[in-house]
């Protein structure tokens, strides 16, 4: 079983890698075994160092995946580095907050380009690299908003809900040819884009009301999610959209 779940000889590939969900997934991934490609829109000298301090190895790219030839340039340099791409980690993702009917054209397309369209392309360019090898593990981050609405974030929702019918789509053509596309469907976590929310009191504490575990979730929390869906352990898993969210999706 310890062998099932083991990354030992994978490279991942993950987008975001630089802090919050990216980060803490990113070391999960690192802690079995997986030498990482981070890719990032600044720097991220934390996240190699932790990286490297596991005896795994860090090649850090920095992209704006907004940018209409970003994807393809990731790719490409990242197959300098490595030789193959064993998992693809698509957790880069912005927000944009506002009501409905002052949601501005700017801010909605700023969000699909980031949450969707990207995603699309890394699923894409790294998937074909991938059926050359005859094999892969793809694994999209989604949201608690690919199957709710939420409030004042239009964008955002359409994103992440296209995000699980993608990863779906993807893995109907693919399950077949070696290739295991899943999501995670993170729930309220303790990040930079949840900073707003928790800081608002009587919001925080009615989201915290509503979590059956009565806590929001930490970055931690995704290491084992994201090490499964990435390992032989979930050989037969395929268009699954895994709920991390202390219970959200059932109350």
């Amino acid at each position: 079983m310890e062998q099932s779940f083991s990354l030992q000889g994978k490279v991942a590939l993950v987008t975001g890698a630089g802090r919050g969900l990216g980060q803490g997934m990113t070391l999960g991934l690192a802690e079995a075994g997986a030498d990482i490609i981070g890719v990032g829109y600044a720097p991220m000298p934390e996240t190699q160092e932790k990286v490297e301090a596991l005896g795994r190895r860090f090649f850090a790219i920095e992209a704006d995946l907004s940018k209409e030839d970003a994807v393809a340039t990731v790719v490409s340099k990242a197959l300098t580095y490595v030789d193959k791409i064993d998992i693809l980690v698509n957790n880069a993702g912005i927000i944009r907050r506002n009501e409905a009917e002052n949601f501005s054209d700017e801010d909605w397309n700023d969000v699909i380009d980031v949450n969707l369209h990207a995603v699309f392309k890394m699923c894409r360019e790294v998937g074909k690299h991938m059926l050359e090898n005859g094999s892969g593990k793809i694994i999209n981050i989604a949201s608690m908003l690919s199957f709710q609405g939420g409030l004042r974030v239009p964008s955002y929702t359409a994103s992440k809900h296209a995000v699980a019918g993608l990863t779906k789509s993807f893995a109907n053509e693919w399950s077949g040819r070696g290739i295991n596309v899943n999501a995670i469907a993170p729930g309220y976590m303790v990040t930079d884009n949840t900073a707003q929310l928790r800081a608002n009191e009587e919001r925080n504490a009615y989201i915290t009301s509503r979590i059956p575990q009565g806590e929001w979730g930490t970055p931690e929390d995704l290491k084992g999610p994201i090490v499964f869906l990435s390992s032989d352990a979930s050989r037969y898993v395929n268009g699954h959209i895994l709920y991390v969210d202390g219970g959200w999706m059932s109350s």
